[in-house]
C-alpha cells in the first residue's frame, strides 16, 4: 500500500503563451503537513487548483493514494476526498455554519438539523475546533468562519485538505490553536497542504517543504533541515536579506488630526468608536487588530468613503488644515489635498479588472481632462515607467491587469497610488498573499515615502512585520482603539492581548 496521499508526475498547465506549470513533480505522503512555497506567479495556485477540480492539466498524471485519478471539477475532487479551503472565504452571510456545511450537497429540499448539528460537533470535537452549528456567518469573527470552511470540506468526508494562506488575519494567539487543530488532524492521517509566505510559520506546522520558482518544481526539503534563509534563496533563487529598515527620519509635522471619530453601518451598529490620533510625516503608523476590528472603516473614513456620524479629520498639508468629515474623494481631491489610498479590495475598489494598466493609471485623474478625448500618452508613459521601476511582470502596459498575478497587481495599485505624490499615503494590506520578494519591495516602497516626509499609515496583519516596520502602532479591537505602542518597547504577545481587548478596557498609551 503506498504511503503517498497524492502524486504528481509532469503536471504542466499554459494559459495561452504563459506556462504556469512545467513538469511538476511532487509528492504529499499520509499524515503529513506538506508547505507549498514559492513567489506570485510561481505556478502554486494553478498547481492547487489543478488537485481541487478548479483546472485540468494540460498533461501530466494525478495519482490519489496510488490510483491514477482524473479530477475535472471540484464534486470530482470530493469523490477523491480532496477540500480546498480558499483564502477568500465561500460562505453564505445569512446562512447558520450548518446551512454553509450542507450547502450544495445531495438530499432534498429539508434537512434534519438535529442530526447536522450532532455530526458538527462530532467533528469539531475531534479535531479541538469551537464552532455553534446555528450561528449566523454574518455574526462570526473570522476565526470561527474559517472553522466552517475546514469543517464543510471535512463533512463531505475530505482526507486531503488543501489550505490556501489559512493564518493570514489570524492573531497570534488564534494562529497557535489553529496549529494544534492542524496537529491533531495530521495525528488523525490527514494529509495537508498549506500555502502560506510567513515563514516562521512554515518551519513551526511544516513536515516537509516543496518549493516553485518559475512554474518549475525546484525541490523538497525536510522542514527540520531548513531555515527562513534557506527556504527564501530557494523561492527567489538569490541570496535576500530578510532584515526590514525602519529608517529614523525627521518628522515634517501633523498631516492628518482624527478625533473623536463615529461611523455606523447600514444597520446602525457603531463600527468606529470614538477614534482618535495624530500621523505625522515622516513616519510610518501601523494599525493592528483581528479582521472586522474597524480596520477597513477606518481606512474608508479617512478617504471619504465612509459615512461618518460625529467627529472630525483634519488633514493638514502645508499651509492649511481642512476637516474632510462629509467630502467625497473629488471634494477632497478639488480641495488641494493630496491624499492616496490603497484599499484591502484590490480588483473591487482599487483597480478594473478588466482595464490595461494605461486604462487604470487614467482612473486616478481622468476628470481633469478637458474636451471629449482623453490623453493617453501620459498614462502609458507613467505605466511603463512603473514597469520598469517595480519590475512588474507583464506582456505590456495594455494587459488586463486581471491577467497578473497578485504580487504584480498591487505593483500596479500601489505604484499608481505613490506616483500621485501624495503627503498622505493610506495603505491597507498592502502585501496580503504577496510572496516574500514583492513584501520587502512594498516594504522599501513605503520606507521611499516616509524618508519624502509622507505620512503612512500602514494597516497589516502580520505582527512580526509591524513590528519591525512601523514607528508606532495603533492596536483596534471592536472599532475602538485599545492601546497605542512603540514596537521597539513591547512583546508581540502583549500587542495580541490589546487586539483582544474589549473598548472599555483600553488604554491611551502603552510602552510609548
Amino acid at each position: 500500500m503506498t504511503e503517498n496521499a497524492i502524486e504528481l508526475v509532469n503536471i504542466t498547465k499554459t494559459f495561452g503563451d504563459v506556462v504556469a506549470n512545467d513538469c511538476v513533480n511532487l509528492t504529499v505522503k499520509k499524515g503529513e503537513i506538506l508547505a507549498l512555497l514559492g513567489e506570485n506567479g510561481s505556478g502554486k495556485t494553478t498547481l492547487v487548483n489543478m488537485l481541487s477540480g478548479i483546472y485540468f492539466p494540460d498533461s501530466g498524471e494525478i495519482f490519489v493514494n496510488g490510483e491514477r485519478a482524473v479530477i475535472r471539477s471540484p464534486i470530482d475532487a470530493f469523490s477523491y476526498g480532496i477540500g480546498m479551503v480558499h483564502q477568500h472565504l465561500k460562505l453564505v452571510d445569512v446562512f447558520t455554519a450548518a446551512e454553509n456545511v450542507v450547502l450544495g450537497l445531495k438530499g432534498g429540499v429539508c434537512i434534519d438539523r438535529k442530526k447536522l448539528a450532532v455530526k458538527i460537533r462530532e467533528i469539531a470535537e475531534k479535531y479541538g475546533f469551537e464552532i455553534d452549528p446555528k450561528k449566523k456567518i454574518y455574526d462570526m469573527a473570522i476565526s470561527e468562519k474559517q472553522t466552517v470552511e475546514i469543517i464543510k470540506v471535512l463533512y463531505r468526508g475530505a482526507n486531503i485538505l488543501i489550505l490556501d494562506e489559512p493564518t493570514a488575519v489570524l492573531t497570534p494567539q488564534e494562529t497557535e490553536k489553529f496549529f494544534d487543530v492542524l496537529r491533531k488532524m495530521k495525528e488523525d492521517g490527514k494529509s495537508i497542504i498549506i500555502i502560506t509566505h510567513k515563514l516562521n510559520e512554515v518551519l513551526a506546522i511544516s513536515d516537509r517543504v516543496a518549493i516553485l520558482r518559475k512554474g518549475r518544481s525546484v525541490g523538497v526539503v525536510e522542514t527540520r533541515t531548513a531555515t527562513a534563509q534557506s527556504l527564501t534563496e530557494a523561492m527567489v533563487g538569490r541570496s535576500v536579506s530578510l532584515s526590514i529598515e525602519r529608517p529614523e527620519v525627521p518628522l515634517t509635522g501633523d498631516r492628518l488630526t482624527v478625533q473623536e471619530l463615529n461611523c455606523v453601518d447600514h444597520e446602525g451598529v457603531r463600527v468606529l468608536k470614538d477614534v482618535s490620533f495624530v500621523l505625522h510625516g515622516g513616519e510610518i503608523l501601523g494599525v493592528a487588530g483581528v479582521a472586522g476590528s474597524g480596520q477597513r472603516e477606518l481606512c474608508e473614513a479617512l478617504s471619504g468613503l465612509q459615512p461618518i456620524k460625529s467627529g472630525h479629520i483634519y488633514h493638514n498639508d502645508g499651509d492649511f488644515s481642512e476637516d474632510i468629515v462629509g467630502k467625497s474623494p473629488f471634494d477632497i481631491a478639488r480641495m488641494g489635498i493630496r491624499s492616496a489610498f490603497v484599499p484591502e479590495d484590490r480588483l473591487g475598489m482599487g483597480l478594473v479588472a478588466g482595464m490595461s494598466m494605461v486604462d487604470n493609471m487614467m482612473l486616478k485623474n481622468y476628470h481633469e481632462s478637458k474636451g471629449l478625448f482623453v490623453d493617453r500618452k501620459k498614462p502609458r508613459m507613467v505605466a511603463d515607467e512603473l514597469i520598469k521601476r517595480l519590475g512588474i511582470v507583464t506582456p505590456n502596459a495594455s494587459t488586463p491587469v486581471r491577467r497578473l498575478s497578485g504580487g504584480n497587481v498591487q505593483k500596479v495599485l500601489l505604484g499608481r497610488e505613490i506616483n500621485s505624490n501624495p503627503s498622505v499615503l493610506i495603505a491597507a494590506y498592502p502585501v496580503r498573499g504577496l510572496d516574500i520578494n514583492s513584501s520587502y519591495m512594498i516594504y522599501d516602497l513605503l520606507n521611499e515615502q516616509k524618508k519624502k516626509g509622507v505620512a503612512v499609515l500602514y494597516v497589516g496583519e502580520d505582527l512580526d512585520v509591524l513590528m519591525q516596520l512601523c514607528d508606532r502602532i495603533i492596536v483596534m479591537c471592536g472599532g475602538a482603539i485599545t492601546g497605542v505602542v512603540d514596537p521597539r518597547a513591547v512583546t508581540k504577545e502583549k500587542i495580541g492581548e490589546l487586539m483582544m481587548r474589549h473598548e472599555n478596557d483600553r488604554s491611551e498609551e502603552v510602552a510609548g
